[in-house]
């Protein structure tokens, strides 16, 4: 598709919807002639007879039969004769589609044992499919169940949630410990797409191991109604990202006021918490709602750390100094949090809804990095002719702990104009603007070449993530004579701009003072500031069009198909499609397979800017400087550097589903994603005194900044292989009711080609540096006022490695198993009670040997948290 051709597509795509609207259904009476059958089949003639798309819980109707419905009447006449003493009931009704459920105030054996059906909105754009009907895996969990764990954001979670999904805690890290990345099926975080309500939300404005993801945790989880998770392929949906697959967050908009508070500590006595929130709900006059919703939290600091050697080894040889206990602390980091939510909607007009909704979030958090010895580092502790009057010791004489702090503000708006609700085409415009913005400080530490001059807390610069959306969508239903139901033809087009920002630091957080020229260490020890140099603002803009189609092939058997066609600025143009089917075998058993292609476009970032950070060799416990440059800076293309192009993909599904009339449900779904120029960090290139001999030949002064030095590429390929494995059981059991879920998944890496398949350390961090195997299980009982909840979580085994000037050391962790119980009392119809504990046996991961010397404990990249046990208490309000 050329580029000229694309712009004129794209805007009549978007106004496509707004130029074409159907009259609604016009309700009226008509002949019926449906003979006595199996329920199931009955509704299905209902649906051709009738003309409209009919959805209901196959598993739960199976030995049910209906009554001869012959005459001339209402559909929803017909309707009601066909449902009466099924327990069936309508839910929605536009028109067109019809949805049932099982009617929830309905206490006979029916309706006891069948849970009724989530309907469905992240991978398909047809109305009233469930998480059985669906053509791809997905996992659906209510606002209740995200909120019954500790933690206080999103990401967590998830984590104890979905097996397939692992967070790395980090500590003392540069910036990871404050935006944790969040790996789905193993591979990149940004290799996920994150929605709400549908609509694309922002990444954050860090990058983390050449990853720029969407912060999860600056979304309040208390005004969360659902959160779909989609695992498959969706790039040719939804666009860029969405190889690992889709997490669609769906507010909460019911009516109605709710509010909780929140205390927890860890068994150890530390990292207290307090949450507290708050959600008010609106019914607007014309059906629609408002609903805002406000939570804060505030979390202090934890230590899992013991005495580092070279601390012990400096207090024995300067008994008149005070040294510290503990010279530096690793766990989580200290914070606060405000987060809310808005969400509104109102018809005004003829089938139009005007709608809005938005997230902001607002906080800070700060945590320690390593410790200075004055002992060792002579860049900082040395009196010189420059400043023939000052050292350092008399500041910081046992040594000093910088202190990293970020503040950060977070904001999403979106707003359009939506209708043809009942009619065969429904439509949606919208626009959308994403903003994450970081400002980093570091306290307690000095820029040593400015010696006496230099202050004690700096600010270090600003990173800004933007994007603004143009989205136009359309559906439209064309029956067909010899479809069941009618084709569902998805269409629409979409412009993306997305930008970065670094503002520089102030010059004391980054200037070569005149003491560099006699060896004292230039900029803010700890984390240099962004210089100017570095500081920038860098765009790419895209235009796509995509058209989504799924049909009804047979009563038993449907299809879809997928195509995107979306053109980037920076680097050109990309084509992604999807294939999918379901074929029913049964009523309660059906498989279902997927193929698609995808792709992860290179950010404005990713692309173009440049951090440094400093790191503690595990050897020497000498601190070394790295750089992270831009893939095109001269020195990064010394090295062999060159502008990233997208990683693309292809993925294949295979899998079945399968529910009963009793309770019991699950699936079983196998995938594998091979992804080609996949980007992250390349090899850590040492600057050793020859190579920066060379390179300040060349006229490359920066070289003499860094001990190390790194770039992004996509020079290598991965294959990623699994099976997830979910099986739910719901149903009454003795006086009360049983609800439980065990899930486990396993995910296998290899690199197959390029630069990394040589690099041992990053090729090993890949295959084996997150848990193949993993599995959490869930069970709760309900009695009367009381429920009890008991959850097991299963990590397997895996490597890490500490990065040195000289190389790495590897450590194999093996498998752990953490259990969290908890209960709940409801005091009355409005207030509820829940006390209980997360790791409840106080569990603790082995010991990460090969960072011992640094007075940490835990592996720095467990995929679990390293804290111990954390009980709680918990109260809600609701009326």
């Amino acid at each position: 598709m050329s580029r000229d051709f694309r712009k004129p597509l794209f805007a009549a795509l978007l106004a496509a919807p707004a130029i074409y609207a159907a009259p609604a259904y016009a309700a009226g009476e008509q002949n019926f002639d449906i003979p006595a059958q199996p329920l199931a089949k009955a509704l299905n003639e209902f649906g051709r007879q009738a003309g409209v798309q009919i959805f209901f819980p196959r598993g739960a109707i199976a030995t049910m039969r209906s009554e001869p419905i012959k005459g001339h009447m209402s559909r929803q006449a017909a309707l009601a004769r066909l449902l009466a003493g099924s327990a069936l009931t309508v839910r929605n009704d536009d028109g067109k589609t019809v949805v049932l459920g099982m009617q929830e105030a309905r206490h006979d054996a029916v309706a006891q044992s069948v849970p009724a059906e989530d309907i469905i909105v992240t991978g398909t754009r047809e109305s009233g499919q469930t998480r059985f009907t669906a053509l791809a895996p997905i996992d659906t969990f209510n606002g209740k169940t995200v909120n019954s764990t500790v933690s206080s954001t999103l990401h967590e979670k998830l984590a104890q949630l979905v097996p397939a999904f692992t967070v790395k805690r980090l500590p003392a890290s540069d910036g990871p410990q404050f935006v944790r990345p969040a790996s789905l099926d193993g591979l990149s975080p940004d290799m996920t797409l994150v929605m709400i309500n549908g609509k694309r939300f922002h990444r954050s404005s860090f990058i983390n191991s050449g990853s720029q993801a969407p912060d999860l945790a600056q979304i309040p989880t208390f005004g969360i109604g659902r959160l779909e998770v989609l695992r498959d392929g969706a790039s040719a949906q939804y666009g860029s990202d969405a190889i690992a697959g889709v997490i669609n967050i769906i507010l909460d908009t019911k009516p109605g006021f709710s509010a909780f508070v929140q205390g927890s500590q860890y068994y150890m006595g530390d990292g207290a918490s307090v949450q507290a929130g708050g959600r008010a709900g609106f019914a607007l006059p014309n059906g629609g709602h408002f609903v805002v919703t406000g939570e804060y939290a505030r979390n202090e600091a934890t230590s899992r750390s013991h005495q580092r050697d070279d601390a012990i080894a400096f207090a024995a040889a300067n008994p008149s100094i005070a040294v510290p206990s503990l010279v530096q602390r690793w766990g989580n980091p200290e914070g606060r949090s405000f987060r809310m939510a808005v969400d509104a909607a109102e018809n005004i007009g003829a089938n139009v809804e005007a709608y809005a909704f938005g997230t902001f979030s607002t906080g800070k958090s700060w945590s320690d990095i390593n410790w200075r010895n004055p002992s060792t580092n002579s860049n900082l502790y040395k009196t010189t002719t420059v400043y023939p009057g000052f050292n350092l010791n008399t500041i910081y004489p046992a040594g000093f702990t910088p202190s990293e702090r970020v503040r950060y503000d977070d904001i999403q708006m979106v707003g359009g104009l939506r209708g043809g609700k009942g009619s065969d085409l429904s439509w949606d415009i919208s626009g959308s603007y994403g903003s994450n913005a970081t400002n980093f400080y570091l306290d307690n530490s000095i820029n040593a070449s400015l010696g006496p001059n230099s202050p004690l807390n700096f600010y270090l610069g600003r990173n800004v993530q933007q994007e603004f959306n143009l989205n136009a969508d359309g559906v439209y239903r064309l029956a067909l004579p010899f479809l069941d139901r009618p084709l569902n033809i998805a269409f629409g087009a979409e412009r993306r701009v997305e930008s970065y920002k670094i503002r520089p630091g102030e010059y004391a957080s980054y200037a070569v003072g005149p003491g560099a020229a006699v060896g004292l260490a230039a900029g803010a020890s700890g984390f240099p500031g962004f210089t100017p140099q570095q500081a920038g603002a860098w765009s790419q803009t895209s235009y796509a069009g995509y058209l989504d189609v799924t049909a009804p092939i047979t009563e038993k058997w449907s299809a879809t198909a997928a195509i995107r066609d979306e053109h980037f600025s920076s680097f050109g143009n990309t084509f992604n499609y999807k294939f999918a089917t379901r074929y029913e075998i049964t009523p309660m058993l059906a498989v279902r397979g997927s193929y698609s292609t995808g792709f992860k476009a290179p950010t404005p970032a990713q692309l173009n800017s440049t951090s440094t950070s400093q790191g503690l060799d595990t050897n020497t416990l000498l601190v070394y400087t790295t750089g992270r440059l831009s893939p095109t800076n001269p020195i990064a293309q010394f090295f062999g550097g060159k502008a990233l192009q997208p990683a693309t993909s292809r993925t294949i599904t295979a899998g079945g589903v399968w529910k009963t009339s009793w309770g019991l449900s699950g699936s079983v779904d196998l995938y594998q994603i091979q992804v080609d120029k996949r980007f992250s960090t390349s090899p850590t290139y040492t600057l050793i005194p020859a190579l920066k001999a060379q390179l300040l030949a060349l006229g490359l002064s920066q070289a003499t900044d860094y001990s190390t030095i790194s770039f992004y590429t996509n020079d290598y390929n991965t294959r990623t292989r699994g099976i997830d494995i979910v099986v739910s059981y719901n149903h009454q059991v003795g006086p009360g009711r049983l609800d439980a879920t065990v899930a486990y998944s396993y995910t296998q890496t290899k690199v197959t080609s390029g630069v990394l398949a040589g690099n041992t350390t990053q090729k090993t961090l890949f295959e084996q540096g997150l848990p193949q195997h993993n599995a959490t299980g869930s069970i709760t009982y309900t009695l009367g006022k009381i429920s009890v909840l008991g959850r097991g979580r299963y990590y397997g085994a895996y490597t890490d490695s500490s990065g040195n000037s000289t190389g790495d050391i590897f450590q194999r962790f093996g498998g752990i198993a953490f259990f969290d119980a908890s209960v709940s009392y409801a005091m009355n119809r409005n207030v509820t009670l829940r006390v209980g504990a997360e790791n409840i046996f106080d569990t603790y991961p082995q010991k990460a040997l090969f960072q011992y010397s640094r007075g940490l404990n835990y592996s720095r990249n467990t995929p679990y948290d390293t804290n111990g046990g954390n009980y709680y208490a918990r109260v809600d309000v609701k009326f």
